[in-house]
C-alpha cells in the first residue's frame, strides 16, 4: 500500500477508535480507498498486520512504541505495533467488547481492573504456554486476566524543610498530626490509600490483606480537615511543590521529579510503600488475536527494553534480570531494585479487584462527607 494510502486508513482507524466516525462511516472510507476489511472488523493492508497498543498518553506513547513495540516489529516482520492514547479506562474496554466491535489489543490498565473485567468476561485470560510466568517478578505481577512488564509505587513524600528534626519513616507516622503537623496529601482514590492506613492502623505488612474497610474508613476521617486530595500525578506534584500540602502519598515517578527538582529538599521513602503491578490486559475479540499474547510475552521477556523505559518513565522493571542492568544511579528511583522492594508491600490487585468499587465508593463518601 502506498505510504498515503495507509496514511488515509491509519486516520479513519483512528477517528473510529476515537468515536468521531460510526462503522458504516468507517467502512465507506475504507470501501474509497479500496482497502476491504478482514475479519474481526479490522481493515489491514495486505502485509501490514497491526497491533494497536493503548496507553494513557504523555511520554507512555513514545516509551511503550520504542521500547515495547519496535523490538517486537524486529523480531516479528510485516507486523506493525500503533500506539493509541486515547485512554483504556475499563469503562471504555467494556463498551467496545459488549458492541462486538473491538479494536483495540492490548490495554494498559491495573490489577484491580484486570479481576473486575475478567470476571465479566471482557477481557481474554493470558496464555501462560505463551507468556512466560518465570518472565516476571513471582506474586502479583503474572495474573488471570493480565500480566505486568513494568511497576510503580505509592510511596510517602514529604518536605524536608519542614521537619529539621526528622522526617516521617511510616505511614503511622504519616498519621501523626502532633508529632509530624501539617497537610496532608492523598489520592481521590481508595487504592492503595487504604492499605497504607491498615499499615499505620498497626497491621503487619506481610499479612496486611484482606483490608478492614471500616477501620481504615475511619483512619482516613481523621485527616479530613487537614487533608487536600490528588487527581491526576501533576496535580499531586503541584501540592508538594507550592507548600499546601506537607508530605503526601504519591507515585514514586513523581516523587522522584520532586526530589531532583528540590536538590533532595522534598524526599521519599521506601519502606512501607505499595508495589504495584502496571497489568496490561487483552480486551476479548482482540482483532489481532494470539499475536497479542505474544507480544506481551516479548514484552516481558526482554529486560532491557524495561531498563529503557525506566531511564524514560521511571516506570520500574518487572523481569527478573533487568535488575543488574540498571545503572548504579538509577537503583534508588527503581521501586522493583532489590533493596527497594523488600521494604515494600505488593498492593494485592486480586482483592482489590473483588472489592474496589463498592470500596471505592465509601471512601469517596468518607472524605467527602
Amino acid at each position: 500500500m502506498q505510504s498515503f494510502q495507509q496514511d488515509c486508513v491509519d486516520l479513519a482507524f483512528q477517528k473510529f477508535r476515537r468515536g468521531q466516525i460510526s462503522r458504516r462511516g468507517l467502512l465507506t472510507a475504507l470501501s474509497a480507498l479500496g482497502v476491504a476489511p478482514l475479519a474481526g472488523g479490522e481493515a489491514r493492508a495486505q502485509g501490514n498486520r497491526q497491533l494497536v497498543m493503548v496507553n494513557w498518553g504523555g511520554l507512555a506513547n513514545q516509551g511503550f512504541g520504542r521500547f515495547y513495540g519496535d523490538p517486537f516489529m524486529a523480531a516479528n516482520q510485516g507486523w506493525t505495533v500503533v500506539q493509541d492514547s486515547t485512554g483504556p479506562s475499563a469503562g471504555r474496554i467494556r463498551s467496545m467488547v459488549e458492541s462486538g466491535r473491538t479494536t483495540w489489543d492490548m490495554c494498559d490498565s491495573s490489577a484491580s481492573s484486570s479481576n473486575l473485567l475478567g470476571r465479566q468476561n471482557l477481557v481474554t485470560k493470558i496464555d501462560y504456554s505463551i507468556v512466560k510466568k518465570e518472565d516476571t517478578l513471582p506474586v502479583g505481577f503474572a495474573l488471570e486476566y493480565g500480566a505486568a512488564p513494568y511497576s510503580f509505587s505509592s510511596v510517602l513524600c514529604y518536605d524536608s524543610a519542614k521537619f529539621p528534626e526528622g522526617g516521617p519513616t511510616s505511614w503511622a507516622d504519616f498519621y501523626d498530626l502532633r508529632k509530624f503537623p501539617g497537610t496532608r496529601l492523598l489520592r481521590r482514590d481508595a487504592l492503595a490509600t487504604l492499605d497504607a492506613a491498615q499499615m499505620a492502623l498497626g497491621k503487619d505488612p506481610a499479612n496486611l490483606y484482606p483490608l478492614d474497610v471500616r477501620a481504615c474508613l475511619r483512619k482516613v476521617s481523621e485527616l479530613r480537615r487537614n487533608a487536600v486530595y490528588w487527581n491526576s500525578g501533576s496535580e499531586s506534584e503541584q501540592f508538594l511543590r507550592t507548600g499546601e500540602a506537607v508530605m503526601g502519598q504519591v507515585w514514586h515517578t513523581r516523587a522522584t521529579v520532586l526530589e531532583a527538582e528540590t536538590n533532595g529538599r522534598i524526599k521519599f521513602i521506601w519502606p512501607q510503600a505499595l508495589l504495584q503491578a502496571g497489568i496490561f490486559v487483552i480486551p476479548r475479540g482482540n482483532p489481532g488475536g494470539e499475536m497479542a499474547q505474544r507480544l506481551l510475552a516479548s514484552m516481558l521477556a526482554n529486560p532491557e527494553p524495561q531498563v529503557g523505559l525506566l531511564q524514560l518513565l521511571g516506570n520500574g522493571p518487572t523481569n527478573p534480570r533487568a535488575a543488574a542492568l540498571v545503572p548504579q544511579d538509577l537503583r534508588r528511583k527503581n521501586p522493583t531494585d532489590p533493596e527497594n522492594a523488600r521494604v515494600q508491600v505488593v498492593l494485592d490487585g486480586n482483592w482489590w479487584g473483588q472489592n474496589y468499587q463498592q470500596v471505592n465508593a465509601d471512601f469517596i463518601d468518607t472524605i467527602t462527607g
